[in-house]
This record gives structure tokens, sequence and C-alpha cells, in this order.
């Protein structure tokens, strides 16, 4: 009996597949992929030709602040200036100090200048990362190695359920047990919960500020004195907004409360150049409140033939260009710049989110207080909403646990006629919608209906690796393939 369920899941889940892929047009490239070097080297030409066919490639225009997140300014005199920056530091790498030390000064004032932002001590300290994942993967790897140091063989992180998922992956490659928290109605992590959790084993307590779904405050003082009163290093995962709310104060918009080193209990923040901070993709800050915290993410191989190897965080080489363009970013907005821009943004997420609460049929999950707005609806499948609004030129993200789509809010959304056209393109879906509350749910949105309704996640996981496989695949796809040929090979 339970085979034959198991089948009709995974049937449906196929339809619902086929359904999708139709709008995936990312993974349909119709012409012919390169497969092996050129025999003779293109000219400059015909290589500037090609990537602007690649450049050119897809049917979403981010430029048009139709997108949630993932481009947070694009204003081009910035581009200009980062071009420039990464041209002079193309072939520098900070494994060699010695050969770029404009490069290491530059890296050093990146990190120092974030823990005067986020209020560190004199002994406050960091590294740059690649990106939110490595800086947390940092992190929990930081504190396993204190658990050990301590005598806890089985580390285990407190982690609220709203958190990135980098925690889980922090917690599969480094061997940790990840015990998640709940959250209360508010949509913030159940602090009772989490200090019912604690326990000999416990190396790791874990905030957002905000949190990705929802966009939400976790109630960072609360933690801390959990973390204060038995003795656990408190991370605040800021990556998301950390560049947003260390400027709310100056911007008008204060914070209700307190999230960085200020809070006694705090050990270390996270938090993403690459996104509020406007610097080029591939950067990202780890920080700590003390350098006894962070000589636990050094790595060493004291022995090796080559030499003595050690390295900050998970790369060895990494792009010096990168390192670069962020400080230059940092230097050329300035205070004012990031103060003003903060303003702009939150002026213009809490105009949306007013004007999205006088709607009936939907809701607003939890108060958020920074630049995510998660949208819900027990009147209808809110996934439809998310649908249409994809065929009206929106990318919004697609939630799940609850079921939800949300908004995350950038410089290009605070361009005049934006929000106002978001807001009508909203309304104007509900009343589509409402005409008939029991049409089917197509495209993505049936893909999340129903990986949430699966009981066994390894068949959603399948379909996840389908996909990721897809990405990678240089077949130009037939018809009637789907994701680099169907996971129901079973």
């Amino acid at each position: 009996m339970a085979f034959s369920s198991s089948l009709r899941i995974q049937k449906k889940i196929d339809e619902a597949l086929n359904d999708v892929t139709s709008s995936l047009s990312f993974l349909k490239d119709e012409q012919d992929y390169i497969k092996a070097l050129p025999e003779q080297g293109m000219s400059q030409p015909e290589v500037l030709k090609k990537m602007k066919e690649y450049s050119s490639k897809g049917d979403v225009r981010w430029q048009d602040g139709k997108v949630s997140g993932t481009v947070y300014s694009g204003e081009e005199k910035l581009t200009h200036l980062l071009v420039k920056v990464y041209e002079e530091f193309a072939w520098s790498n900070p494994l060699h100090p010695d050969i770029f030390p404009g490069l290491r000064k530059m890296e050093a004032e990146v990190v120092r200048v974030a823990c005067t932002l986020f209020n560190g001590g004199p002994n406050s300290c960091g590294a740059m990362t690649s990106g939110g994942t490595e800086s947390i993967l940092m992190a929990c790897k930081a504190y396993r190695d204190l658990a050990y140091d301590r005598g806890i063989k089985q580390p285990e992180i407190l982690v609220p359920v709203s958190a990135h998922a980098a925690f889980d992956k922090a917690a599969h490659y480094f061997g940790l047990k990840l015990i998640h928290i709940p959250l209360t109605k508010a949509m913030e992590v159940d602090v009772q919960a989490m200090r019912r959790a604690i326990s000999k084993n416990t190396a790791m307590l874990v905030c957002s500020a905000p949190q990705f779904p929802h966009g939400i405050m976790d109630p960072v003082e609360e933690v801390a004195e959990l973390a204060v009163k038995y003795k656990i290093p408190f991370h605040v995962d800021a990556c998301l907004g950390g560049f947003l709310i260390a400027f709310m104060d100056k911007a008008g918009f204060p914070l209700k409360h307190p999230f960085d080193f200020r809070v006694k209990g705090v050990t270390s923040i996270s938090a993403d150049t690459h996104k509020y901070g406007y610097a080029p993709k591939g950067s990202s800050v780890v920080l700590y409140s003390d350098k006894k915290y962070r000589s636990y993410q050094f790595f060493v191989a004291p022995d090796w033939q080559g030499g003595i190897y050690a390295s900050p965080s998970v790369a060895g080489s990494r792009p010096g260009g990168i390192i670069a363009a962020c400080w230059a970013t940092l230097m050329h907005i300035g205070e004012s710049g990031y103060v003003e821009a903060t303003k702009r943004i939150i002026k213009t997420a809490r105009f949306i989110e007013s004007e999205l609460r006088k709607i009936d049929s939907i809701f607003i999950l939890g108060k958020p207080e920074v630049s995510v707005l998660s949208i819900g609806s027990d009147t209808f499948d809110i996934y439809r909403l998310s649908n249409f609004l994809a065929a009206k030129g929106w990318n919004l993200n697609v939630l799940q646990f609850p079921s939800s789509i949300h908004l995350c809010i950038t410089q290009l959304h605070t361009k005049p006629g934006v929000a106002e056209q978001f807001l009508k393109d909203v309304r104007d879906g509900i009343e589509d919608i409402m005409k008939d509350l029991s049409a089917k749910t197509t495209g993505m949105g049936a893909i999340y209906g129903m990986a949430q309704s699966v009981p066994d996640r390894s068949l959603v996981a399948e379909i996840s690796q389908a996909y990721l496989d897809g990405l990678y695949s240089t077949d130009v796809p037939c018809s009637e393939k789907h994701m680099n040929g169907s996971p129901s090979h079973h």
C-alpha cells in the first residue's frame, strides 16, 4: 500500500515538474554549446561579440526593478568605477600579501570598517569571504573547533527554522548536529524553545537580523542573555540586511532593539557587502567580538612539503579584484551615501507594506522592520498570485512552510513608479484569481505546493538534484525532456 502511495506521489511530482519546465527558459538554449577549445583562439572583438550574445540571454530584465533582491544597486556610474578598479587588481591574490601589499591593506580596512559599523570593540576582528554562505560556514567551523577544545565531542548548533540554509550546509559539511528551533506567531525565534534545547553539547546559538524568508528581526537581546548565562557563542546572521540595519537609525528609521556587538553576548556577525553594501558579487564579512574566536576559523597545515600553509577561510587563492572593488564601493559611497540609500529603500518598503495591508484577501507575515515583505493568503493559493506576477514580468521569491511569496526591496524598487506598478499588478492579480478560486495552480507554484505535501523529503531532494544537473547540461534539450532528464527513472 505504501509503495503504491509513493508511486502516486511520484507521478504527481512528475506531472508538476513537466508543467514547470516550460517556464525554465534558462535551461532551454536552442543553440549548440561549445564543448571544446577553439582550435585557433578568437580575436578580442569576436570574444566580446560572443560575450554580448551570452549577456543578452534570458527574458528577465532586472534593470526594470521587477526582480526581488538579486541586484541591489546596478547604478551605472558605480559599475564604471568597479570595472576600472577590477582592471587595476585583476591579477592580484591575497594569498600573496608580500607581492600585493596594497590588497592586504584593502582587505584589512574593509574588515575594520565593518567592525566599526557594527560597534565592535578594540579586540573585534574578522575576515572577508566569498559571500554569506562562506561567512556562516566560517563561524560554524570556528565554534565547532572551540567546542572540541571545550571537550564537546558531538557539537550541536541551535538554529531558528527561518535561518538561512547555509547553517544546514555547515552542519552537513562539518559534522554538526543542527537543532531547528520553532518560531512564534510573530515569525521570531521562540526564545523559550531555544532555552529548553540548550544542552551540554550546545556549541552555538543563532539569530537572524533580519531573516531571509519574512524579513523579521529575531530577538537578539533575549537570546544574548541565554548566551551569557550558559557561556555559549552567539552568532547574529545579518548577511541579508546588515548594511541596511547599520544605517537605519541615521536614516530616521530606528530599529526597536539593538542587534550588534553593543549587545553583550553577541560573539560574531555575518554581513554581505555584496548585498546592501552594493559591492559586486563575491564579497561578505564574518566578524568576531574577540580574536580568540577568529583563531578557530583559521586553517594551518604546518608540515606540508610545499611550506607552511595557512589560510583564513575556505579558499586558498582568492580574486583580489573583488576585494579591491568592495573596498572601492565602501569608499565611494561613504556613510552619507549609505544613509540616503537606506532611507529610500525603507521608505519604499514601508509604503508597499502599508498598501498591501489594505488588501483583504492577503496578509503580511509578522511585522517586518527592514526590506523584505512576505505575502500569504487564507483565501486563495498564494502561488497563483506568484504565477500571475511572473506573467507580468515580476520575479519574486517563492517560499514554503508556510506557503508565501516575498519581495526583497532594493535600490531598483525605489525608482519612480516601480512600487506603484507592483501594487497595481498585485491588485489586478488578486481580482483575477478571485473570479475562480478553484482554478488549478500551475508552474513553479504547483511544484512548491506539491513539494510541501510530500512526507518523503528525499523525493523533493531528487527533483532538486535533477535541476542542479540541468544547470551543467550542454545538450540542446528535446521537447520531451525536462531538467536534463526526468528524475522518475525508477
